[in-house]
C-alpha cells in the first residue's frame, strides 16, 4: 500500500474531493485526520472509515482560524506523534465579479489562501520534525482561465499555485515535497450547490460544461483523489512545485 504507516491530514474533508481523497488515503493504509468546518459531514466521512476497518479521527476547523490551524495539527500530534502528508482541499466557493463586497473577498481569501498557508505553516513544522513529508494543494482551471463572475474564486486557486512554487522552494531543504493539484469541472457538492443557485438541472450542468473538456465529460472526486494519493506517496519521491492539470483536457485546447 502506498501510503502505509503514514499519516495524513485532509482538509474540508466532509465531502466531494476532499472526502475522496480521505477515503483513498485509508484504502492506501494511511491513518487519517479529517478536517471540515461543517461537523456533520466531517465527522460522516471519518464514520465511513472506521466503518471499513480503517482508521480515522476528525477534528473540527474553520482553516481561516490560526487558532484551529494550529490545532488541527495538535491533535494529530497527539493521537499519532507524527504528520506526513496535508491535503490542503478546504475552500470557499465565492463566485462573485467585481460587483463583490469585501466581505466576500475576505471569506474568499481567508479560508483559500490564508487557511492555505496557516494550515501549512504548522504542518510544515511537524514535518521538520519528522524528516519530511508531503503537501499538496489544490488550485483549479480557474486559476489559468477566465469564468464569467469568478474573480473572487479564480484570483485566490492563481495564488494557491504560485504558494506551492515558493513553499516547495523553501521546504525542500528539509525533504518536504509541495505540489499542486488544478481539476476540471468535478461534479461535487459545491457543482451541484452551484446548480441550486442558477436554477441548472444536473442534465444542463453536464451538457454545458462537459464538452469544455477535450473527454467530453466533467469529471470525479475520485478521478481527483487519485491524482493527488500519486503526489502524496513516494511515488512523486522527484516532483516538487508544480501542478498537476486533472481537467479532462480543458486546458489544453
Amino acid at each position: 500500500m502506498r501510503l502505509s504507516g503514514k499519516v495524513a491530514i485532509v482538509t474540508g474533508a466532509g465531502a466531494g474531493i476532499g472526502r475522496a481523497t480521505a477515503e483513498r488515503f485509508s484504502e492506501e493504509g494511511a491513518r487519517v485526520v479529517v478536517a471540515d468546518v461543517d461537523e456533520a459531514a466531517g465527522r460522516g466521512t471519518a464514520d465511513a472509515i472506521v466503518r471499513a476497518g480503517r482508521e480515522a479521527m476528525f477534528v473540527k476547523t474553520d482553516v481561516s482560524v490560526e487558532r484551529d490551524a494550529r490545532e488541527l495539527v495538535e491533535r494529530c500530534l497527539a493521537a499519532h506523534r507524527r504528520l506526513d502528508v496535508l491535503v490542503n482541499n478546504a475552500a470557499a466557493f465565492v463566485l462573485e465579479g467585481l460587483d463583490a463586497q469585501a466581505a466576500d473577498w475576505q471569506r474568499s481569501l481567508g479560508t483559500n489562501v490564508v487557511g492555505t498557508a496557516m494550515v501549512s505553516r504548522f504542518a510544515a513544522a511537524a514535518m521538520k520534525d519528522g524528516g519530511g513529508g508531503a503537501i499538496v494543494n489544490l488550485g483549479s482551471i480557474s486559476a489559468f482561465v477566465a469564468q464569467p463572475a469568478f474573480v473572487t474564486y479564480s484570483v485566490t486557486k492563481a495564488a494557491i499555485v504560485q504558494m506551492t512554487r515558493n513553499m516547495a522552494l523553501d521546504l525542500a531543504p528539509a525533504n518536504i515535497r509541495v505540489n499542486c493539484v488544478c481539476p476540471g469541472t468535478i461534479l461535487t457538492r459545491a457543482s451541484r450547490d452551484h446548480m441550486e443557485r442558477t436554477g441548472t438541472t444536473l442534465d444542463e450542468f453536464i451538457a454545458e460544461e462537459g464538452p469544455k473538456h477535450l473527454l467530453g465529460r466533467v469529471g470525479t472526486p475520485r478521478e481527483v483523489a487519485n491524482a493527488i494519493l500519486f503526489l502524496a506517496s513516494d511515488e512523486a519521491s522527484f516532483i516538487t512545485g508544480p501542478h498537476l492539470m486533472v481537467d479532462g483536457g480543458y486546458t489544453a485546447r
